[in-house]
């Protein structure tokens, strides 16, 4: 099988892993406009150079995860051999970006039509325009990661990654989030839905806001961010996936939100 280029455009906030210590789900675009979700893909443990950021086109081999049954799903057959690319500029309000990822795909807008493809097995990842964002919900959770599974993913620290064998016992684990954001939003219908947003982008944003303050006021620069910012004053459309229990499981509503694509709105065309 020849390598593949995949534009990066999902990244999500790192889990800790029993088997693999931690791993990011990561997603983008094949040349021709197809989906796919790269997992599992131990990104940190990736050399510095490989570790790529969204919108970087990317070069691997890719195999088929016969694990999962999501038909956009494939792992890395070796990731000692991922290539990072060039970065797809944002000039001219984000034109090279908009026309990879929405002039080659579906752009959805009714929850039902996602929900029945997913259920199908038609698809598991889906770009959403919104009729309407409401609220950036924060949601207070655990503060600290299940005791077995954090204690898993360090006994498999001392053992070395089952990637390679390289000593990662300096290797510090990922803070958990101690708040889960949600955007609560409607489809073209009216119908309101509440999602959980799973992107490494809000997860970061939260620490950073977090410094020299309190919890209260980096909720609020987030909110700030994700309903001022990206809801109201660009152009917004929601990267969704299904996680891979409530996919199998065909759940009411198996997505969570993995990424926001945000670009500024259309200049308008001069007529004269």
């Amino acid at each position: 099988m020849p390598r593949e280029r995949i534009l990066i455009a999902v990244k999500t906030y790192p889990i800790l892993s029993t088997s693999h210590i931690e791993l990011v789900c990561t997603a983008g675009f094949r040349e021709d406009g197809s989906w796919v979700r790269i997992y599992p893909a131990p990104f940190r443990f990736l050399e510095r150079d490989q570790q790529y950021g969204k919108y970087y086109w990317v070069e691997l081999d890719l195999e088929k995860n016969t694990k999962d049954p999501r038909p956009e799903s494939y792992r890395p057959r070796d990731i000692d051999n991922i290539r990072v690319l060039e970065k797809v500029p944002t000039v001219r309000n984000w034109e090279a970006r908009r026309r990879l990822i929405l002039e080659r795909n579906t752009i959805h807008t009714n929850l039902d039509t996602i929900i029945e493809g997913a259920k199908r097995n038609d698809y598991s990842l889906v770009i959403f325009k919104p009729s309407e964002i409401v609220d950036l919900v924060a949601q207070e959770t655990e503060r600290d990661w299940e005791r077995t599974r954090e204690q898993a993913a360090r006994a498999a620290l001392k053992q070395g990654s089952l990637f390679d064998d390289t000593d990662r016992s300096d290797f510090r684990l990922i803070r958990k989030l101690p708040y889960k954001f949600s955007y609560r939003f409607r489809d073209d219908t009216g119908r309101e839905a509440s999602l959980m947003i799973e992107d490494w982008e809000i997860g970061q944003l939260y620490w950073n806001c977090l410094e020299g303050t309190d919890e209260k006021t980096a909720i609020e620069k987030v909110r700030k961010k994700y309903i001022d910012d990206f809801a109201r004053s660009k152009d917004l459309y929601l990267f969704l996936g299904t996680t891979h229990k409530a996919h199998v499981r065909k759940l009411s509503n198996p997505y969570v939100i993995i990424g926001t694509f945000h670009p500024p709105f259309a200049a308008q065309q001069r007529l004269f």
